[in-house]
C-alpha cells in the first residue's frame, strides 16, 4: 500500500475519516486505530513492524495522518485520547488528489514553524515520531525496561488509581500466569473478584495466551485482565470477547499510556502554544 504522491501515511487519511463517520463522529484513539487497521486488512506481521523508536510503523503513520487532519481542521484535538470530526471533517469528500493537496498545504505551514527549522523530504516524515506522541514512546520504553516485579508493582499502582481494591501481587512460579488479584466494588453490597496478568511485551500477544489465562482464572475470579506494553493481535481480541466464555479485558500499550495520562502517573502535563498564522495576516 503506497500513496502515488507524498508520504505513505496519506493512505490512512480517508480510512480515518470513514471510520469516524461510521462511529458517529468520534472515537477512542486506540479503537479508531484498530478499526482503520481492520478496515484495510493489514496483517498482524505488518502491524508488528517497528521503527527505530520501537513504535509500530503502521500505527505511527496513522498518527501522522491524524496529525495532518487536525492541522487541516478536519479533526478536533481538544480532548486527549479522543478523535472527533469537526463539521469540516463530516463534510469532507476526500480523494487521492485532494488528500495530497491537503498534505501539501499543511506541510508548508508545519515546516515553516519554529519546531522544524530544517526542511525534510516528504517521504522522511513516515519514520519520525509524531510530536505529541513522543512521550508515549518514551513511557512505553521505560515500562518495557522495568524488571518483572517492578512492572507488576507499577501495574498494581495503576489499578489502585482505577479504584480496584485489595490488590495482592501473587506472581510466582506455578501460578499459571496470574500475577495478581483484586476486588471491584460496584457498591456497598456487590463485589467482583478480578485476576490480572502483566506482560512486558515488545511483540504482539497471540490468542493462545488469552486462552491459557482464561483457563487459569476459572473458578478463581469473575473477571480477568491482561496488561501488556505490546499489542494484541486481532485474533487475541476476538478470543478475549468470544461468546460463551468469561470475557477478559485487554489493556495494550496505547491504552496503558492513556491511563497513565489520565491519572498522571509519572507524567506532568505541560502547556504548548501554537502560532496561528491567520491571526497575523490581519496586520500585514
Amino acid at each position: 500500500m503506497s500513496h502515488p504522491k507524498g508520504p505513505q501515511f496519506l493512505d490512512y487519511m480517508i480510512p480515518i475519516i470513514e471510520v469516524l463517520k461510521e462511529n458517529g463522529g468520534s472515537g477512542n484513539a486506540s479503537e479508531v486505530v484498530d478499526k482503520v487497521i481492520e478496515r484495510l486488512k493489514i496483517p498482524d506481521e505488518i502491524v508488528s513492524g517497528t521503527n527505530v523508536s520501537g513504535q509500530s510503523k503502521v500505527k505511527n503513520r496513522i498518527q501522522w495522518a491524524r496529525f495532518y487532519l487536525v492541522k487541516a481542521g478536519l479533526i478536533n484535538s481538544e480532548t486527549r485520547g479522543e478523535w472527533q470530526l469537526t463539521q469540516g471533517g463530516f463534510d469532507a469528500k476526500l480523494n487521492t488528489e485532494s488528500v495530497y493537496n491537503l498534505f501539501r498545504e499543511v506541510h508548508k505551514e508545519y515546516e515553516g514553524g519554529p519546531k522544524k527549522p530544517k526542511k525534510k523530504k516528504e517521504e522522511q516524515i513516515d519514520d519520525e515520531v509524531v510530536e505529541d506522541e513522543e512521550h508515549s514512546v518514551a513511557l512505553l520504553n521505560l515500562l518495557k525496561n522495568l524488571k518483572p516485579d517492578g512492572f507488576e508493582k507499577i501495574c498494581k499502582r495503576l489499578l489502585t488509581e482505577i479504584k480496584i481494591h485489595d490488590i495482592v501481587i501473587t506472581g510466582r512460579s506455578g501460578d499459571q500466569g496470574i500475577d495478581g488479584i483484586g476486588v471491584i466494588k460496584l457498591n456497598d453490597v456487590v463485589n467482583f473478584n478480578i485476576v490480572f496478568q502483566c506482560k512486558r511485551y515488545k511483540e504482539a500477544v497471540s490468542p493462545h495466551y488469552v486462552r491459557d489465562f482464561r483457563g487459569a482464572m476459572q473458578g478463581r475470579a469473575d473477571k480477568g485482565l491482561i496488561i501488556t506494553t505490546g499489542r494484541f493481535t486481532q485474533e487475541a481480541k476476538k478470543e478475549a470477547s468470544r461468546d460463551g466464555v468469561p470475557p477478559i479485558e485487554l489493556i495494550d500499550g496505547e491504552r496503558l499510556v492513556s491511563l497513565f495520562e489520565k491519572y498522571q502517573l509519572g507524567l506532568r502535563p505541560v502547556t504548548v502554544y501554537e502560532i496561528i498564522p491567520e491571526f497575523f495576516k490581519n496586520f500585514e
